[in-house]
């Protein structure tokens, strides 16, 4: 009788036991399962705020072609006195209305922070500081520094580009965490196209003065 009671307590204590093993199990599972849904919620924030970065670069590139443009220089030049002091004043208040866009998209920060290893931080300095060095140069030589942009660029796309390819610096991107590497190609994307525009707006106020300084000799 002794002998069944023991066996009995020790069946006891192996049932108890595998029954809370299955519990905890159970319970892991569920904390995995929520961990996962978390996760994807982490990374949708992280997506959503990208695209509201990039949005607001947009913003602020597009206002500032605004205020750039030839439509905008047009307003005034080769009117009559008196309709070009009205026509200045309507250009001084879309310049106001752009500036105070600029404010406004200005005051929206988004901050997205990359977890990077050594490699990858190291990578990124010397990312930045060879585009940095090719902006600098922009302004002594605009179509030089467009050519090395379009070469940085073509490093970071995949089909392949119509332009020779920096290898040093794509292996220099290939080494930056991935989204560093998305960062970089859409900063030298802006940076290819605001020259081009840049290019263009220089071409149309030479045109401009040439066909101004042909006029002035007709008279």
């Amino acid at each position: 009788m002794a002998q069944a009671k023991i066996h009995a307590k020790m069946n006891e204590s192996v049932c108890s036991k595998f029954s809370r093993t299955l519990s905890m199990a159970d319970r892991s599972g569920r904390l995995l399962e929520s961990l996962d849904q978390l996760e994807m919620r982490v990374e949708a924030l992280r997506d959503a705020a990208s695209a509201m970065e990039q949005e607001r670069e947009s913003i602020l590139e597009m206002i500032q072609s605004v205020q750039n443009s030839q439509e905008m220089r047009n307003i005034c030049p080769g009117e009559a006195a008196n309709s070009c002091n009205l026509h200045k004043g309507e250009r001084e208040e879309l310049n106001l209305t752009a500036n105070r866009l600029m404010g406004r998209t200005l005051s929206v920060e988004i901050s997205i922070g990359t977890i990077r290893n050594p490699q990858q931080e190291e990578a990124l300095q010397k990312a930045t500081s060879i585009i940095d060095e090719i902006v600098k140069k922009l302004l002594s030589d605009m179509e030089g520094a467009r050519q090395q942009l379009l070469a940085l660029h073509a490093a970071c796309v995949t089909e392949a580009p119509p332009v020779p390819i920096d290898q040093k610096f794509q292996a220099i991107v290939i080494s930056c965490a991935l989204e560093d590497q998305k960062k970089i190609k859409s900063r030298l994307e802006t940076l290819v196209r605001n020259t081009e525009n840049a290019e263009k707006n220089i071409k149309i106020m030479d045109h401009q003065k040439l066909e101004d300084t042909k006029a002035s000799g007709g008279h």
